[in-house]
């Protein structure tokens, strides 16, 4: 096979391998496997393909270690825009019907990054800890929204009151168009009108003046200005250095640098008084601007005045960031910020552009988050765990070790997070030292959780067995039987092993001392038959005992004898067996109590005649014997509790100390060690005994191994910075004493013997005073002289002097501290108020003019609030001669005002705030380790009323003039919320079932119904009780009849001398409870089952001599179950005689009556159980089997287990108690800014969230989610202005002119019905004052003010819930006044902005006919009833869904996508007075007289769109101008849209 060498490559098909590597970071590697291949495919070997072209199998790459989580995260871009899915697929496009939106993709760039600098690193980092985030998703492109106006308002008059002019209606933007939806119609239509012929020429010309022009220098000025400057400067340095004294030299230089602050010769100031000019024209009506003299001859207005030369704010660059204030790699140090800063080079003069900030600064070494478990949070507190209502009860009260579900809390606190951590993050010291806390808002993003459900286990309690029967004395140890004493035991057995294993059950042995121990005996099985003596048929014999035991065993003692006996003869008394021997009567002896055992026999048959064998008397047929002889003395060895663990010596391994907190579980092993606890030997009922007195064998062990665990030192947070020293100044302008703190958190408690917590975790000292209260103000400096337009400007203008008329004057400004010293204008511009005004109009009187003095100072008041101050002023010159100059009306000389006046008044105003606890209302637990969610709600409290501050005239002043801090203080009261009350639980009822199973009840009922929010009542029955179900299981044979032996014989019918007949034997029955040792006591009859109580009387015959003699009959034998065939019972009785024989006795079974059938029974459920000392939590739901008989009886369980009856129920299932969690809130935020910045009404809002809802019958959320209170009470300055007055243009009819209004300061208290009082103006000085511009020319075609904003509209789909966000628009209309003038009408104008809230419309089609019309009226609407133009889908109006109706046959028509009959271009549509097309007509030409010709120019009056292409077929979306010709009662001129 020939293989050229291009077929075979290498071929790199194994994917990376893992980053591998000894070191975290860039110093891993990572391999592949690399192969060569042909190109078809199969393998070769490597030595086939090129060496040099070979790729690489290994490179290095970035092990990533858990640590990094802190270093990496994913940087995601912005949603780039919509793009259409039929864009992205091939092949040609589909018919798109856009209904709701077109559905659409977007993507974003996603990578990798470091957080500290945010370069770029590789996405296999990021995806160690996250899946890569998704990089495109779905999205909705709108549907295209067409521009929607609204209806047109009612014509205007006409613009004329003889001749042509015109009259206009305009309409509103209501929707602007989005998304590529059609333009704007026109928003104006025209109306040529004609009032009337003219009586005289109309006015054709008019003058109009100009804006004014920038600001100029003139050209020479400049150098001769700065030449005079250079010549005094030079001059002064000179004069200055001359003088040798230092003193004198100073003050000159001081002097220097004041005047040249009043000449604006500072640095930062370069004002310059130049000058500007403007035009006036005359112009005709058309608009053309003709020569002046056709204007009516009139004072022309001021061409030409001083001004300032704009200048802009200039500043340098901003410099290099600073340094960090603090070093970024000490996780103790504060936070630290970089600054940087630039120079003010040139302030704003005029209307030029302000200055912004000099400098700023930004958090550079510190990110801020929240903190995370182990080293940003304090510890999880301990698990608390509260009764569930049901389960309160006052003998609980003292309950501990509580558990099931709870809650734990924590406090999450604010850190700074470290963006360069690569260094010391290896380091495990470094790594686990806690940050120091800081404000939490400077933390963003959701808080960490506060609070969580736990779990505390319920420990499983040891459950025991009832005690056994005594065991028989035996030695301790059977290898051992030197002593002489033995005892006696009995036991009982574990049946629920608790949680810590068997040590903490309770002891399980007892035993009591006893003599003549044996470790074996034999046990008596069985008597055999009574043999009598010699072979004899009757009389005396012996019985041989039948043992089970290994004789080998016994073989130390003797086995039993031969017990003797006697079989009767015919003639002798008959006696019967001996019944077996009773239970002890006592389980022990002592001295006055001895245990006794009984047995008894009757006679069956008395002796016949002589010679037979006499009957014993009475007392023969008992015997007692003495049982349970041992002493009451009960011994038990008793445990202690294990003690702590501590350390084995004998270990290897020590116990260090550790401030790392272990693993997740918090409680790490160290090392083995070792536990102890006391055992002693305990008497019953007496206390502790000496240890010899209890066997050793069953002796608890004393010491057992254990896990030591870490001990845990207490790890506190570093302090936080010390809280920002605010500074307060008095009324007099002193700094007042304030105290700064810092705090640090504890956030690992000491255990196992670890450090112990500081004392001090809260630390305040004294905040240093200021010398001074900062501030800062502007100086102003004395105003310069006033400054005319040079002369060679304005000496051509009539009437103008060299030497006075209007001009323009400046100041110097400079920035002061509070006390006066000089400060950098830095600070004022950053601190003070506006700057004031360095430029003002001025007025140099010329020698026609008045001239005065300046105003004087007032004069001084004798008294505040008595009596008025003067100031004056004086004629000077001619001025006191001429007699304008004397009227005091124009030219007062003196101005009189009350004097100030100090007297406030203050009162309370508004409503009482909500009831506020004081603050630091959170408990805490020990050690300062604060608990969420435990903030005390209720209590006394303060509310709080605003206090107004009035003056003497009623005027509201700041309320530190009345010596108040702004509120009224009164106590109130929050009710503590009390939870539902029940009673304590009643005793248990007696189990519903004396034999098998049943339940237990007991209750609770409802003794206060909760109130003020407490915890609620569990669901309560129809009489307000709780109850608690439990399963109880009654022994069937816990209650049994004993029947004593039978009386002697009664004979009814007595043969004397036989002894023998018809008689009546009686016994007595007793109900006695059954125990493990038989029954022990008498009890109430009612308790045994009556049914099986024994006969207590039975009438026999006693046998006669010679008659057969029969033992009592045996028990019934049982029946088998009913079945087909018939069934018997049967018993048998012996024979006493010489030969023992059986008697046997059958019965047939029946069903019900002695035979029976068994059925298993289940009980209901259980309410859910828990563990003893759990509250909530899982639990079990328990019911049991009941065995009952086929006639309904209850009986022992052992019935129905021996027919092995299937089982197929459960019998325990799981369930849950919900745990009873308290709501948690939140701490209260601080108080927000207040609602309003000046005025009565203002308030301030604080709020809390719920942190953990309540859960079960915790205790609700408080309904009060957020408090407020007033704001202090501020003045509200304001300007008030006059009305605008009319638009003046000086004396010329239009042109740029000004509206004047006059300008007050008033003072209100912001209420809507507040009028106000007027102040001094400078408590206005830092409002804004508005200046309007008007222009205004009769014949001119302008737009209109802007219309109010229009609702705010959703653009969306009714309906489908698709919501693209809210708009709402304003537009501009055009109004235009000579009809010749259209064509100069400049566009409409809209503009649009988001909102909020916007309500969602649909827009549909409606039509109506007309009474006087059999065509129908077809009109757009919107959802809320209000007629547009625009928004109706494009699609046929109703009653029209192909073409127009009726169809457009007028010439020049045709129909529109709208199907409506519109007109081609060039022709304009004349409507009948339904609505619908009349005709098409031409264009008209308007006659309109020109200034050069008294005939009449033919002009066509249009003007189109110059923004749109002039061929425009039709249909197009277009703007032109129409003027409509007079018609038959009208003439129009309106705005079509093509």
């Amino acid at each position: 096979l020939q293989v050229t060498a291009g077929e075979i490559i290498w071929s790199h098909y194994g994917p990376w391998g893992r980053c591998m590597g000894s070191d975290c970071g860039p110093g891993g590697s990572q391999s592949r496997a690399v192969w060569c291949a042909h190109v078809d495919g199969w393998t070769t070997l490597h030595t086939n393909c090129d060496q040099g072209q070979r790729p690489s199998n290994q490179r290095n790459c970035f092990r990533v270690c858990d640590w990094h989580k802190d270093l990496y995260d994913w940087k995601l871009g912005a949603w780039n825009d919509c793009v259409p899915v039929s864009a992205r697929t091939f092949g040609a496009s589909q018919p798109f019907t856009c209904s709701g939106g077109e559905e659409g993709i977007q993507t974003r760039e996603v990578g990798c990054m470091l957080k500290s600098d945010g370069s770029p690193a590789e996405d296999a980092i990021c995806e160690y800890f996250e899946p890569k985030p998704r990089l495109e998703q779905a999205c909705l492109i709108p549907c295209p929204q067409d521009c929607v106006v609204s209806e047109y308002s009612p014509w205007t008059s006409c613009s004329k009151t003889c001749g042509t002019g015109l009259r206009n209606r305009v309409r509103s933007v209501l929707v602007p168009p989005l998304f590529g939806g059609a333009v704007c119609p026109n928003l104006t239509e025209f109306q040529s009108c004609k009032p009337g012929p003219c009586t005289g020429p109309e006015g054709m010309y008019s003058l109009r003046v100009g804006p004014w022009s920038p600001c100029t220098l003139p050209l020479t000025r400049p150098a001769r200005q700065a030449k005079r400057r250079k010549g005094k400067g030079q001059g002064l340095r000179e004069r200055v250095g001359a003088v040798k004294d230092p003193e004198t030299r100073e003050l000159i230089q001081k002097k220097r640098s004041r005047n040249r602050l009043n000449r604006q010769e500072s640095p930062f100031w370069d004002i310059q008084v130049g000058y500007q000019t403007r035009n006036v024209t005359c112009i005709h009506r058309n608009g053309s601007a003709v020569v002046k003299h056709l204007c009516t001859p009139r004072n022309l207005p001021l061409t030409v005045q001083s001004c300032v030369l704009l200048k802009d704010c200039q500043m340098t660059d901003w410099t290099e960031w600073g340094p960090c204030s603090k070093t970024c790699l000490n996780p103790e140090s504060p936070r630290g910020t970089r600054t940087r800063i630039r120079q003010v080079l040139q302030f704003p003069i005029g209307e030029g552009v302000k200055c912004s900030l000099v400098d700023e600064s930004e958090p550079f070494c510190w990110r801020y988050r929240w903190g995370v478990k182990h080293s940003r949070t304090t510890e999880w507190s301990d698990c608390r765990v509260d009764l569930l209502l049901s389960q309160q009860d006052r003998r609980r009260s003292n309950l501990t070790g509580l558990c099931g579900g709870g809650l734990q809390t924590r406090e999450v606190y604010c850190v700074q997070a470290n963006a360069e951590l690569l260094k010391y993050l290896n380091d495990l010291r470094e790594k686990e030292k806690a940050s120091p806390p800081v404000e939490n808002k400077l933390c963003e993003g959701p808080i960490p959780n506060s609070s969580q459900l736990c779990q505390i286990p319920c420990p499983i309690d040891c459950q025991v067995s009832p005690w056994g029967a005594w065991g028989p004395c035996t030695f301790e140890n059977c290898e051992d039987q030197a002593a002489k004493k033995g005892f006696k035991l009995r036991r009982r057995q574990i049946t629920n092993e608790p949680a810590g294993g068997p040590g903490n059950c309770p002891h399980l042995v007892e035993a009591v001392p006893c003599d003549e121990p044996s470790c074996y005996v034999w046990q008596l099985v069985s008597l055999d038959q009574c043999v009598p003596d010699d072979d004899k048929p009757c009389g005396p014999g012996t019985q041989l005992a039948q043992v089970q035991l290994d004789r080998n065993l016994c073989s130390s003692s003797l086995p039993p004898e031969p017990v003797a006996c006697e079989v009767p003869c015919s003639r002798d008394c008959v006696l019967s067996d001996w019944t077996t021997w009773s239970t002890c009567s006592q389980t022990c002896s002592s001295k006055t109590i001895e245990g006794k055992q009984m047995r008894t026999r009757s006679i069956l048959a008395y002796n016949a005649g002589e010679g037979g064998a006499l009957c014993p008397n009475s007392s023969a047929l008992q015997e007692v014997r003495n049982c349970n002889e041992h002493a009451c003395t009960v011994y038990h060895w008793q445990t202690g509790p294990w003690g702590p663990c501590t350390e084995d010596p004998t270990a290897s391994s020590l116990n260090t100390s550790t401030s790392i907190r272990p693993s997740s579980d918090m409680q790490g092993p160290c090392s083995m060690g070792m536990q102890t606890r006391k055992v002693i030997c305990v008497r019953v009922n007496v206390g502790q005994v000496p240890p010899k007195k209890c066997p050793d064998g069953p002796r608890p062990s004393t010491v057992r191994p254990c896990q030591l665990p870490c001990r845990k030192d207490c790890i506190v947070t570093p302090f936080s910075d010390w809280t920002p020293c605010p500074v307060v100044c008095d009324a007099a302008g002193n700094a007042m004493k304030k105290k700064q703190s810092r705090k640090r958190l504890i956030i690992q408690l000491p255990s196992n013997g670890g450090q112990d917590c500081p004392e001090v975790l809260e630390e305040e000292r004294d905040c240093e005073v200021p010398r001074v209260c900062p501030g800062f103000r502007w100086k102003t400096h004395k105003w310069r002289k006033c400054q005319l337009v040079p002369w060679f400007l304005r000496q051509d203008i009539p009437g103008a002097q060299e030497t006075c008329g209007p001009g323009l004057q400046t100041r110097a400004v400079s920035c002061r501290q509070l006390d006066g010293m000089q400060a950098d204008m830095s600070e004022c511009l950053k601190f003070a108020k506006a700057m004031p005004a360095i430029t003002q109009r001025c007025q140099l009187p010329c020698q026609d003019d008045c001239q005065l003095t300046n105003w004087s100072k007032f004069s001084s008041c004798t008294a505040d609030c008595v009596g008025v101050r003067t100031r004056k002023r004086a004629l000077i010159g001619r001025s006191k001669k001429k007699d304008k100059c004397k009227n005091t009306q124009m030219y007062p000389l003196s101005e009189t005002q009350y004097c100030p006046c100090d007297k406030y008044n203050a009162q309370p105003v508004g409503n009482w705030s909500d009831c506020i606890l004081p603050e630091g209302g959170r408990a805490e637990s020990v050690l300062g380790m604060k608990v969420q969610g435990d903030i005390k709600e209720c209590g006394q409290g303060y509310r709080y009323q605003a206090m107004v501050c009035y003056d003497q005239d009623n005027r509201l002043v700041e309320t530190s003039r009345c010596n108040s801090h702004g509120y009224i203080e009164e106590a109130c009261i929050i009710p503590c919320p009390s939870d539902c009350k029940l009673s304590e639980w009643s005793n248990w009822s007696r189990c519903s079932k004396s034999c098998g199973s049943g339940v237990k009840v007991r209750s609770k009922w409802l003794r206060e119904k909760p109130y003020n929010g407490g915890r609620p009542c569990p669901k309560l029955d129809h009489i307000n009780q709780v109850y608690e179900v439990v399963p109880c299981q009654s022994d069937c044979n816990q209650y049994v009849w004993v029947a004593e032996p039978w009386s002697v014989w009664k004979v009814s019918n007595v043969d004397l001398k036989e002894n023998c007949g018809e008689g009546v034997q009686t016994r007595k029955v007793r109900c006695m409870l059954n125990t493990i040792d038989g029954p022990s006591e008498s009890v109430e009859d009612y308790l045994c089952d009556p049914e099986e109580m024994p006969l207590g009387a039975r009438e026999s015959r006693l046998p006669c001599p010679e008659d057969c003699v029969l033992n009592d009959w045996g028990p019934w034998s049982r029946c088998s179950l009913v079945r087909a065939d018939p069934r018997s019972e049967g018993r048998s009785r012996s024979l006493s005689g010489t030969q023992q024989k059986w008697q046997h006795q059958t019965f047939p079974c029946s069903l019900n009556l002695n035979c029976f059938n068994y059925f298993y029974n289940i009980t209901d459920w259980s309410t859910c159980q828990l563990s003893p000392n759990a509250v909530c939590g899982s639990g079990i739901k328990t019911r049991m089997l009941d065995c009952v008989r086929s006639d309904g009886k209850s009986v022992d369980i052992k019935f129905c287990q021996e027919l092995n009856l299937e089982k197929t129920w459960q019998m325990n299932i799981s369930c849950v108690v919900e745990c009873p969690v308290n709501c948690q809130l939140s701490e209260w935020s601080a108080w927000s800014e207040c609602s309003q910045t000046c005025g009565l009404e203002g308030k301030m809002w604080r709020r809390r969230s719920v942190v953990q809802a309540p859960q079960g019958d915790g205790r609700p959320c408080p309904s009060q989610m957020e408090q407020w209170k007033p704001c202090p009470v501020k003045p509200c300055y304001r300007w008030q202005y006059s009305p605008w007055s009319e638009c003046r243009v000086e004396n010329v009819v239009c042109g740029h002119g000004m509206r004047y209004r006059n300008l007050t300061c008033f003072v209100s208290d912001g209420s809507i019905d507040s009028e106000g009082s007027l102040v001094d103006e400078e408590l206005c000085s830092g409002l804004e004052l508005s200046v309007f511009l008007c222009v205004v020319c009769a014949g001119e075609c302008y737009l209109m003010e802007w219309s109010d904003w229009s609702p705010c509209v959703s653009i969306c789909v009714k309906g489908a819930g698709v919501d693209f966000g809210s708009v709402q628009v304003r537009s501009k209309a055009v109004l235009a006044q000579e009809p010749e003038n259209l064509q100069m009408c400049p566009d409409q104008a809209w503009e649009s902005q988001t909102c909020t809230g916007g309500e969602c419309y649909e827009y549909k089609w409606f039509s109506s006919v007309r009474s006087n019309s059999s065509q129908p009226f077809i009109w757009c609407q919107r959802s809320d009833g209000l007629n547009v133009t625009g928004g109706c889908p494009p699609m046929n109006p109703p009653m029209d869904n192909s073409s127009c109706d009726p169809p457009c046959l007028m010439p020049k028509s045709f129909c529109s996508e709208a199907s409506v009959c519109m007109c081609e271009e060039g022709f304009t549509e004349l409507l009948s007075a339904t609505g619908q097309l009349d005709r098409c007509a031409p264009i008209p030409v308007l006659e309109i007289p020109t200034a050069g010709d008294k005939k009449a120019d033919v002009k066509t009056s249009r003007a189109i769109n110059p923004t749109l292409p002039s061929t425009i077929q039709p249909g197009r979306t277009g703007r032109t101008w129409y003027l409509q010709p007079y018609g038959p009662g009208q003439n129009a001129t309106h705005c079509s849209e093509y």
